[in-house]
């Protein structure tokens, strides 16, 4: 009997430790898309034509025009497609947005100047909670449960469109 006990204090140990997990599975519909609206302020994970799932987000802590240059403070907008992630982000969990482009290289090099780079959708740490909406160095943030969700149901070389 005592063996039974023991065996189930270390099943139910387990289970909780499964839970406190910031991977998540997502068995649904597949996210076809990613769209950004900057000016809602709102980012939408779709299946074709359907919204799955709607966010509040955060910007760049300059939020307005795409981002041209390494320090602008502002978040992309055009077509990419999320091309990585990060499982031991700083920032809890993170998708990676394919910016800069070539268009975006080839701008910046006639400036004189690089597009930057590491531009992600993530979380947002416990030093960043007191955090004003838009403060990131040009990513799009969302809550730290948020991105548990997006970074589950997300694929690499989907594609993302982010809007004004």
């Amino acid at each position: 009997m005592r063996f039974l006990r023991v065996l189930f204090v270390i099943f139910a140990a387990l289970s909780l430790a499964g839970c406190a997990s910031k991977f998540k599975t997502y068995n649904g519909p597949e996210v076809t898309r990613v769209i950004i609206d900057k000016s809602a302020r709102k980012m939408y994970l779709m299946h074709h034509q359907k919204t799955l799932k709607g966010y509040d987000i955060g910007l760049g802590f300059a939020p307005q025009g795409h981002k041209q240059f390494e320090g602008d403070g502002r978040t992309p907008e055009g077509q990419y497609v999320i091309d990585r992630r990060n499982p031991n982000s700083e920032f809890h969990l993170s998708v990676g947005i394919s910016y800069p482009n070539h268009q975006d290289r080839a701008y910046a090099s006639t400036q004189g100047k690089t597009p930057g780079g590491d531009i992600f959708i993530h979380g947002k740490p416990k030093k960043y909670e007191d955090a004003p909406r838009d403060w990131t160095a040009g990513c799009i943030a969302v809550s730290n449960r948020e991105i548990e969700r997006i970074y589950a149901m997300v694929r690499d070389g989907t594609p993302i469109t982010i809007y004004p």
